[in-house]
C-alpha cells in the first residue's frame, strides 16, 4: 500500500497477517462467515489453520478460547455489532477472566466501526463497543483511524499475550499517517497537530472529520488521536491535554456511555491542577439512528460533519 492511498483496515491487516502466518506456525485465524479479499489467500494457503464457525460469534469465541489456552496466537472476525453484543458473555467469561489466571492470546477483528454499515440500519451500526469492550478487565481496545494504523498494529498483536478488541471501519478510508516508525504504539495516542487554545480529541473514523475541519479554522488548533483507548498512557495523554483550555471529543459512539468522552474526561479530572479545561463531546445521545443515506449525510443530520465542528470553534474564539 503506497503513501496517500484508500485502504481498507481488515485488508491491509490481513495481508500483513497472511506474511507472517509464513513463518508463525501457531498463527490461526476463524472467521464467523464473512469474507473479505485478502481473506481468499489465508483461506486456500493454511487450510488447517483457518476455520470457519459459520454465522455463530458465540461459538467463534469457544473455539478461539480453545485454541489460545494451547498456545495458539488467535484472530477471530466478524461484523462488529454482532461479535461485540451477540457473544458478550463468552468474551467476558472465557477472555475478560480467564486472562487474568493465564495470558491468552486472542485477537477480536470486528469490522463495521460506528456507522461504516450506513445503509444496514440500527442492527448493524456499532455504537456501543467503545463502551462495552473498555469496560471489560485486561482488554486492549484498538480504535485506528487509518489503514496505516492497522497494520503497525500486527505486530503488537502477535507479541502481547490479552485479549484484544480491534475496531475496524468497514469502509476504505485515506491514510493519515504516512510513517509510523517514530509512533510508540503502547501510548496509545498521537498528536497530529500542536495547538494552542483549542484541541479535537477523536477516535476512529471521527480523525479524518477532525484533520479536515482543522484545516479549515483560522485558529491554531490541535488534533489528537486515541487509537487505543485501554490501556492508554494517561499521564502523557494529560501533557497533551494539560495546554488547552478548550476541548472537543468526536467519536461515532454513545457519548456518556464510557467512551472516548470518559476517557478524556476521567484522565482530566484525576490528573489536572488546580486550571478548569472545557470539556465538550460530540458523538451520539441516548438514541439509535434510524435515518439512512451516506455517512456524510448522517453526520450532517447528528452534527458530526466538519461544518458543526468548526461552528464549535468559532463560537469559542467569539
Amino acid at each position: 500500500m503506497k503513501n496517500g492511498q484508500l485502504g481498507t483496515m481488515r485488508d491491509v491487516f490481513i495481508e500483513g497477517l497472511f506474511d507472517e502466518m509464513h513463518k508463525n506456525e501457531n498463527i490461526f485465524f476463524l472467521s464467523a462467515d464473512l469474507g473479505a479479499p485478502s481473506l481468499d489467500k489465508i483461506r486456500e494457503k493454511f487450510k488447517e489453520r483457518f476455520i470457519n464457525v459459520g454465522i455463530a460469534e458465540q461459538n467463534l469465541i469457544n473455539v478461539s478460547t480453545g485454541l489460545a489456552l494451547e498456545g495458539y496466537i488467535v484472530y477471530a472476525y466478524a461484523i462488529a455489532s454482532f461479535l461485540t453484543m451477540r457473544a458478550y458473555e463468552q468474551i467476558r467469561v472465557n477472555l475478560s477472566i480467564t486472562s487474568q489466571i493465564r495470558p491468552i492470546n486472542v485477537n477480536l477483528i470486528g469490522v463495521g466501526a460506528g456507522l461504516s454499515y450506513n445503509m444496514s440500519g440500527p442492527t448493524h451500526h456499532c455504537l456501543e463497543d467503545l463502551s462495552l469492550m473498555s469496560l471489560l478487565p485486561n482488554f486492549t481496545v484498538f480504535s485506528p483511524s487509518d489503514w496505516k494504523l492497522a497494520e503497525c498494529f500486527l505486530d503488537y498483536s502477535i507479541n502481547t499475550r490479552t485479549p484484544k478488541y480491534l475496531r475496524f471501519d468497514s469502509k476504505p478510508v485515506d491514510q493519515i499517517y504516512s510513517n509510523t516508525d517514530d509512533l510508540n504504539i503502547e501510548d496509545g495516542f498521537h498528536e497530529i497537530t500542536k495547538g494552542e487554545q483549542v484541541c479535537l480529541v477523536s477516535t476512529g473514523y471521527m480523525t479524518h472529520r477532525a484533520v479536515r475541519a482543522s484545516r479549515e479554522i483560522s485558529h491554531n488548533i490541535g488534533v489528537i488521536d486515541v487509537f487505543m483507548l485501554k490501556p492508554v498512557n494517561e499521564e502523557l495523554l494529560l501533557n497533551a491535554l494539560s495546554k488547552y483550555n478548550f476541548i472537543i471529543t468526536l467519536e461515532e459512539a454513545f457519548i456518556d456511555r464510557g467512551g472516548l468522552d470518559s476517557l478524556i474526561s476521567n484522565v482530566i479530572n484525576k490528573y489536572q491542577s488546580n486550571r478548569s479545561i472545557r470539556l465538550m463531546k460530540l458523538g451520539f445521545a441516548d438514541k439509535y439512528v434510524f435515518d439512512l443515506g451516506s455517512r456524510d449525510h448522517l453526520h450532517e443530520t447528528y452534527n458530526l460533519d466538519e461544518k458543526s465542528i468548526i461552528r464549535l470553534v468559532n463560537e469559542y474564539y467569539q
